[in-house]
């Protein structure tokens, strides 16, 4: 999965994160989830870096300094409209460990230590929905454009 961005849902003022998977399907996943996490996944995909470590780069520094890797968060389940993710831990010995998380902080650590984010098949299936083709394609546009040239009257234009 690609994290597309950080949107809010209007009339709510509702923040989600939107996830796209990767490969063929490209189906999307979008995930409600509140507003300190929007700032914390936006400010990765921005690139800024706060003067003081916030929540998740002190998770990250912890983990680091445990000689550990985050190596992936995997979104498990969606339950009553409720995500739920794991995050995948190599330890120092080399050992993997499972934490779990909520998908939004799994994402803004991922996003922190570019660790793999990933969903199982099961939620896809279920909340997963198809990707919103917003750009017709260029032949369809000539297509559109021929029509036009075809039908177009000089009375369409009115006087100037």
């Amino acid at each position: 999965m690609e994290i597309v961005g950080v949107r809010v849902e209007l009339p709510a003022n509702t923040p989600m994160v939107l996830l796209q998977e990767r490969g063929e399907a490209r189906r999307l996943l979008p995930i409600y989830i509140g507003n300190p996490e929007a700032a914390a996944i936006h400010s990765a995909l921005e690139g800024i870096e706060p003067p003081r470590p916030l929540t998740h780069d002190l998770i990250i520094d912890m983990v680091e300094a445990l000689n550990a890797t985050v190596d992936r968060v995997t979104i498990t389940e969606v339950r009553d409209h409720t995500y739920f993710a794991e995050l995948s831990i190599t330890s120092a010995t080399g050992e993997t460990l499972t934490v779990p998380c909520r998908p939004s902080d799994g994402c803004a650590i991922a996003l922190r230590c570019g660790a793999m984010i990933e969903a199982v098949d099961d939620v896809l299936e279920a909340a997963g929905r198809p990707p919103v083709d917003d750009e017709p394609e260029s032949d369809d546009i000539i297509d559109e454009f021929h029509d036009f040239l075809e039908n177009v009257n000089p009375e369409d234009f009115g006087q100037s």
